[in-house]
């Protein structure tokens, strides 16, 4: 396969970054070089990260400046807040190489033109509910962890296919993210990234993807597994994209059913942001896959996404994060409306798999 510049590329680093929740501090933790150096010591032991005593050194000044950060933002008046999470100790560039390492534009002319299906389903809505929450309607898993792996792009797809086949369906069912990492390899590179479009294309090509139960999710790309890979649950008929650079028709695809996404994920500010809803500065150099899972207003009338993450429930907002939307910039936010994608479901048929499938919420 040809190096290309894939969606969500990461580097392997040598850094255990824990699984606990984020946690707070006070000014108090602030004041002095000793209060700073006990709260790193805090915070790697509620991460459970160790470190060489050099390391720890060269990590301290790298946590110091993160944690200045995050103070000083909070002390602004900004309509969202950050926190220190699993990242407080990796440096603005190592963030973005390990979690949003990819230059998309670079692909995209690779790529050439959309391969959707050339129409667009929900061109003709005029009307959409003045909030939509596909979590609420049952139609979103649980939130996952990418871990040190560069396959956002396979959980952005995941996300999309599952949403559509539980409103098709009603049955909701956690799909392998593994299988597309192992798999799905012709164009996508597993954890040195991929494209969701791509992905849609390869599940309607196999005739659909297997549960996450059959074929769990390890961080790594191995081998495909031929016998798992064999066993879907879940097809799709194809995929459409959405019209670039156009927030409403965005919005009429997310009111229909959850859509891929992909964002500029790369600022500090994302790196540490834990909930509110995000107006921070960000380009629309797209590195990130996600996933729009609905929107809404807040009472004093910020209008924003809901986005579904890959970095495990601690960051953000159980996972998640608020966007703004409806923002001058025809890009949107961190370039969320430059390219965007779903699967197209057209009945509530499914493979009918070798093992009953105990993936359903």
């Amino acid at each position: 396969m040809k190096m290309k510049n894939l969606l969500c590329v990461a580097l392997s680093l040598a850094l255990v970054l824990g699984l606990a929740k984020s946690f707070d501090f006070h000014e108090s933790d602030v004041g002095s070089e000793k209060s700073l150096w006990d709260l790193y010591e805090r915070w790697r032991s509620h991460h459970t990260v160790s470190r060489s005593l050099d390391d720890k050194h060269k990590r301290f000044n790298v946590f110091k400046a993160n944690v200045m950060h995050v103070h000083n933002t909070n002390k602004m008046d900004k309509p969202y807040k950050l926190k220190l999470n699993k990242f407080a100790d990796m440096t603005n560039h190592e963030f973005r190489s390990a979690y949003a390492g990819s230059k998309v534009n670079h692909h995209r002319m690779f790529r050439g033109a959309t391969r959707g299906n050339g129409s667009f389903m929900y061109e003709k809505i005029n009307r959409v509910p003045p909030s939509v929450d596909w979590r609420k309607k049952g139609a979103v898993t649980d939130v996952k962890d990418q871990g040190q792996c560069g396959s956002c792009w396979a959980f952005s797809t995941v996300v999309a296919v599952e949403g559509i086949n539980q409103i098709k369906t009603n049955k909701l069912v956690s799909l392998s993210e593994q299988e597309l990492v192992d798999c799905d390899t012709k164009e996508n590179a597993g954890c040195n990234g991929g494209l969701m479009e791509y992905a849609f294309e390869f599940i309607k090509q196999k005739g659909g993807i297997t549960t996450e139960n059959n074929y769990p999710y390890k961080a790594n790309a191995g081998s495909c597994d031929a016998s798992k890979e064999n066993d879907p649950v879940v097809s799709i008929d194809g995929h459409e994209t959405v019209p670039a650079n156009d927030e409403a028709a965005l919005l009429n695809a997310v009111a229909n059913q959850p859509v891929s996404v992909a964002i500029d994920a790369g600022g500090s500010d994302f790196q540490f942001y834990s909930e509110g809803v995000f107006t921070g500065d960000c380009g629309t150099g797209l590195d990130h896959g996600v996933a729009v899972v609905g929107y809404g207003t807040t009472v004093d009338g910020t209008d924003y996404w809901i986005v579904k993450n890959s970095w495990g429930p601690e960051w953000g907002e159980q996972g998640y994060i608020r966007m703004q939307r409806n923002i001058s910039d025809k890009e949107g936010l961190c370039g969320i409306a430059m390219e965007a994608s779903y699967p197209i479901k057209n009945s509530s048929e499914n493979p009918k798999p070798r093992s009953s499938p105990k993936d359903e919420l």
